[in-house]
């Protein structure tokens, strides 16, 4: 990361995340100044404890000065404690404050742009990089604040002993922060590489825990082993570089420091021969000087945890300015539902990743009230559609109209409001079956839930349970059958009320028996509603009002059933595929 570039992040962070804690900041840098006076203070006491103590036998203050070094140490270590308090607090409210920046950032983006990145490097943004931003402001602020105070004191102290030997000692510290500084962008780099791997391990994990049946059946446990092996130790082999680059330091340090005790003893010789130096005073400053050690190695590395925490925010960053392309604009007026028809005019869609278009000049006219269902062999583009309805992608040509309002002219929320979604990919949560049914209408009473569920044919399963309405399910309604979680996803969305119903191969996935009862519970929810229906299974959307045929993204025919059975080719085979 060049220097330029460098300086820019570490200003946004510290105008967006850190400026509003520098009260507390203060706070924790009058208690650097506490430690770095005990700290100087304890090396300058050396001095009267050997001329007053061993030398001139003074033994008046031989009770004295050990208690003024016990004083020292005790106020460096209060002040020490409080001050990594107060910014170990700063640091995990900043982290925690990105995190949720994050999370509020993926809830509002579109779908098109959590679809073209990997869940598992949003993870990595959440867990690793916060941290790594929390690492260096807890630890890289505090550090610059307490190390260079202290390292002050004792400079000031050397040079009360002896300008000489201190201009000796000074000499070496910027050839320490010299050779330290050319590792900052390397660790920043690493640190990059270790984020991006630790985001694929994420997202790796996630696929083998929820494919965990699918590996199972198939005996892919040794392959997949084999995967997470070599992902892993890419991961280790990663952190590795960084704590080798971070090491790096201390055989630089500790030679330099060999050089600069070796070389202190002896012009300290030279100087005590030449009466220019008293013992007592080269014992307080050696004592002054191994103190400086700590401080001065710690300085040297700040290079590499600004480049470190630098990397990581430059990622939190790019997602937290990643552009959202369904906007939400609170003084556009809200949908009003009259008719509730709708109108798709010469609408075009592609996906970011494919240059083909998805959908091509759809043309639909659905009247309200009415179940228009859409039909065609697999990516011809039926999901497409029904995904542009509630704005989960805008198209890149044409309009969609409800009531005549285009939809990007209203209030998305309002648009939302009146649509709801029932697909073959259930979400539950990890919660009671009240939780996830009142999910669509939160101030819904127990009452109105009761009789979402008797609508969905699910009240008679769910009283069956050992808690009945307070069942936990589990993740994602593991404890489930299909059908059950259809259910009551389907009493989910009839609690909502919503006048448009969206339902996208809700039976696919079911048994005939479950199928049998999830369709009346469908029937229940989409009578006297404008529905729009993807169908696997034909044989569901026989009383369909209208089902429009696509292929390759374009409308190639409509009509009822019976119309479509004798006049279109594409549908006709795609009834008796079904039938054999």
């Amino acid at each position: 990361m060049e220097k330029g570039e460098l300086i820019k992040i570490l200003r946004r962070l510290y105008e967006e995340n850190i400026k509003k804690y520098l009260k507390v900041i203060f706070l924790a840098l009058f208690l650097s100044v506490i430690v770095a006076i005990s700290t100087s203070s304890t090396a300058w006491l050396l001095d009267p404890a050997v001329k007053k103590i061993f030398l001139d036998k003074d033994n008046n203050l031989a009770i004295l000065i050990p208690l003024a070094i016990i004083l020292a140490f005790t106020a460096k270590g209060l002040s020490l404690y409080f001050a990594r308090t107060l910014i170990f607090t700063v640091g995990n409210k900043i982290s925690g404050e990105l995190q949720k920046k994050i999370a509020g950032h993926i809830l509002i983006s579109d779908v098109q742009t959590l679809d073209n990145r990997h869940s598992g490097k949003y993870v990595g943004n959440i867990m690793y990089d916060c941290t790594q931003v929390q690492s260096f402001v807890s630890a890289g602020v505090l550090n610059l604040m307490k190390d260079s105070l202290t390292l002050f004191g004792l400079t000031c102290l050397m040079f009360y002993q002896n300008w000489k030997l201190a201009i000796f000692a000074l000499l070496i510290m910027p050839i320490a922060a010299a050779l330290v500084k050319s590792l900052g962008k390397r660790m920043g780099k690493a640190t990059g590489e270790a984020g991006s791997v630790a985001g694929i391990v994420a997202t790796f994990l996630n696929e083998i825990i929820k494919g965990s049946r699918m590996i199972k059946i198939y005996q892919r446990e040794k392959d997949e082993l084999k995967n997470a092996n070599e992902k892993i130790d890419s991961l280790v082999d990663k952190n590795i570089k960084i704590a080798k680059i971070l090491v790096r330091t201390t055989p630089i340090m500790e030679a330099l420091t060999g050089v600069m005790i070796a070389g202190f003893i002896y012009y300290s010789g030279i100087l005590i021969s030449t009466g220019e130096l008293e013992i007592n005073q080269f014992f307080s400053f050696l004592a002054a000087m191994m103190l400086a050690y700590q401080p001065v190695r710690s300085l040297a590395t700040i290079n590499m945890a600004a480049h470190q925490g630098a990397a990581a925010a430059k990622r939190i960053y790019s997602v937290i300015d990643k552009p959202i392309q369904i906007k939400n604009e609170h003084n556009f007026p809200d949908l009003k539902i009259n008719k509730c028809n709708i109108i798709f005019k010469n609408v075009s869609f592609n996906y970011q990743k494919t240059e083909e278009k998805a959908v091509k000049n759809i043309n639909l006219d659905i009247k309200g009230g009415e179940m228009t269902a859409f039909v065609g062999h697999s990516g011809a583009g039926k999901s497409t559609i029904i995904n542009l309805l509630p704005r989960f992608y805008d198209p890149q040509n044409g309009e969609i109209l409800i009531d005549d309002q285009n939809i990007v002219d209203v209030n998305l929320n309002s648009l939302r409001k009146n649509i709801s979604l029932v697909s073959q990919d259930v979400i539950l949560f990890d919660d009671t079956i009240m939780t996830n049914i009142a999910y669509a209408k939160l101030d819904a009473t127990k009452e109105e839930i009761e009789n979402a569920c008797k609508f969905a044919a699910a009240n008679e399963f769910i009283e069956k349970l050992p808690n009945g309405y307070e069942t936990i399910i589990g993740e994602n309604g593991i404890r489930l059958s299909g059908g059950q979680k259809q259910r009551l996803s389907i009493a989910r969305a009839i609690l909502k009320q919503s006048p448009i119903i969206l339902l996208d191969e809700a039976t696919s996935s079911l048994d005939s028996e479950s199928e049998r009862i999830v369709q009346n519970a469908i029937n229940n929810l989409t009578k006297n509603r404008t529905t729009l229906v993807i169908a696997h299974r034909l044989s569901t959307i026989h009383n369909a009002n209208k089902i429009f045929v696509i292929k390759n993204g374009t409308i190639i025919d409509s009509g009822s059933h019976e119309h479509l059975i004798e006049g279109c080719n594409e549908y006709k085979t795609l009834y008796k595929n079904q039938l054999k």
